[in-house]
């Protein structure tokens, strides 16, 4: 939590700008103690959605008017997909913030989450909740990317397997910045 809180933001892995108005949004990268250390807790969104279905996401959504600020943003979206209560969340702090293919500037929130969370998941939203062992991102050598064109910009995008899932995109970004941060 100290190298968390005293470190200076790195500059982010992510290079790509979004040429249009953005959207605010906010995610919480909830982080718990599991069986094996600390573990980040990721959700899988469901198969029906139109925007990203079965994509491996961190909770959290687009700011809404009564949200005071982007941390309530992210407290009231976890809380609406996955159950945690907005007072059971320790803020650590923030990453930098991030620009989407799909028009959003997404700010990540950091938190601990208590251990062993009975989370309730609304399943209009998530089809599951998981976590991945915090070491398993600080080995960069889970960490790959690919350089990609999209209407003439190059960018990278970052892939990090675990298990069955495929982690990747703003969701992947945003965990390498936040192990550059830790490191």
């Amino acid at each position: 939590m100290q190298r968390f809180s005293l470190a200076t933001l790195n500059a982010s892995c992510q290079q790509f700008r979004y040429p249009g108005r953005l959207k605010n949004a906010g995610v919480l990268i909830p982080i718990q103690e599991g069986e094996y250390g600390l573990e980040v807790v990721l959700t899988r969104r469901a198969d029906h959605l139109y925007h990203h279905p079965g994509q491996v996401s961190f909770p959290g959504g687009k700011c809404e008017p009564l949200d005071a600020n982007i941390i309530a943003t992210a407290l009231r979206e976890t809380h609406e997909e996955i159950g945690v209560g907005v007072d059971e969340v320790e803020i650590i702090g923030q990453l930098g913030q991030y620009h989407t293919i799909s028009g959003y500037l997404i700010t990540p929130v950091v938190g601990f989450i208590p251990k062993h969370y009975p989370f309730q998941l609304d399943s209009n939203e998530v089809a599951e909740v998981f976590s991945v062992p915090l070491t398993h991102f600080l080995n960069e050598q889970n960490h790959l990317k690919v350089q990609v064109s999209r209407k003439g910009m190059s960018h990278k995008i970052y892939f990090m397997p675990y298990m069955t899932y495929n982690i990747w995109g703003a969701t992947a970004a945003i965990i390498k910045d936040l192990v550059s941060h830790l490191k």
